[in-house]
């Protein structure tokens, strides 16, 4: 079986890898281009990138495929069986969608049609599910919207957060990958359409996801703070300047506070939440200062019972 991979982030790497380690002929890798990171902004090649070289596999990385007539023609030439799509990062146009006989086969990190979208993990962590998986599908034009090919669960545990569970959803995903096209190949797979009545979005996270509001409940808040890692955290504001909150735990005290209202209690720091919940900040970074332990942070700053957060 011919191969052409997409795929740009670590969370691609295991698929790109048990595919080789498979035997399928993988002719092409397509990737995004090399972006700066780092504090030096220095141009780094995207982890896929990184593991075609190491498996001597080709790799190219347009900037566009949209309106790309080389990248067609490169990839029209190829006469790829399949056109394998695991986290690549740009919407697949028709062209590509049409041209391999046997589709586009996608893996996507989560349990379609629930959380369709480019932060499936990140948003079903901060709606506090406590299963996820993967599904392989055909892709069409919609968002995650194509014919479901096979799924496998995933139980989440009460500590995940989205740079935990990533690493297993990949591995799981690749797996299955495997799977989904040895039974292809063998025409035992009917694809099954989505219920699009039951289908959940999990859109691109924003900055402004990881500012806390403490009127929602602590579950809530510290859902969202497991999902939102690394990026983009969880973050409100202490005396007028930005506080990072790195870890914090559901606080079976039940001290009267209002949201955001900070109460020491114990050498604990407690903060109010909606419907008289209470949070517990185990680990915090003031704006331009290094994370630090809360009994560091009690040391430095003395916060006072009745401050606020938010």
């Amino acid at each position: 079986m011919k191969l052409v991979f997409c795929g740009t982030p670590q969370f691609a790497v295991p698929s790109l890898e048990r595919l080789v380690a498979a035997g399928f002929s993988v002719q092409l890798v397509v990737c995004q281009p090399d972006r700066p990171q780092g504090r030096g902004m220095e141009l780094a090649a995207p982890p896929v990138k990184q593991a075609a070289q190491r498996l001597g596999l080709p790799v190219v990385q347009p900037e566009k495929i949209k309106k790309n007539e080389e990248f067609q023609k490169q990839l029209t030439d190829l006469h790829p069986d399949a056109i394998v799509v695991v986290a690549y990062g740009r919407i697949i146009p028709p062209w590509m969608l049409h041209l391999p006989p046997m589709g586009n086969i996608n893996v996507h990190a989560s349990l379609l049609p629930k959380y369709r979208g480019a932060a499936p993990i990140q948003w079903s962590l901060a709606s506090g599910e406590t299963v996820t998986g993967v599904t392989t599908m055909l892709l069409d034009e919609g968002l995650d919207t194509g014919d479901i090919l096979l799924k496998r669960q995933m139980p989440i545990a009460p500590d995940d957060t989205a740079a935990t569970l990533a690493p297993r959803l990949a591995e799981l995903g690749a797996d299955l990958l495997v799977e989904t096209l040895l039974e292809l190949k063998r025409g035992t797979l009917e694809p099954v359409p989505q219920d699009d009545s039951l289908a959940t979005l999990a859109p691109l996270l924003k900055k402004e996801d990881g500012l806390v509001d403490f009127s929602r409940s602590a579950r809530e808040i510290h859902n969202r703070l497991r999902g939102f890692q690394p990026w983009p955290g969880a973050y409100t504001h202490f005396r007028g300047k930005s506080l990072k909150i790195i870890a914090a735990r559901v606080s079976d005290s039940v001290p009267q506070l209002s949201p955001g209202e900070l109460r020491m209690s114990n050498d604990k720091l407690l903060a109010g939440c909606g419907s008289g919940a209470v949070l517990e900040l185990l680990q915090v970074q003031p704006e331009g200062k290094k994370a630090m332990s809360v009994s560091e942070f009690i040391s430095g700053y003395r916060p006072a019972d009745g401050e606020r957060l938010g």
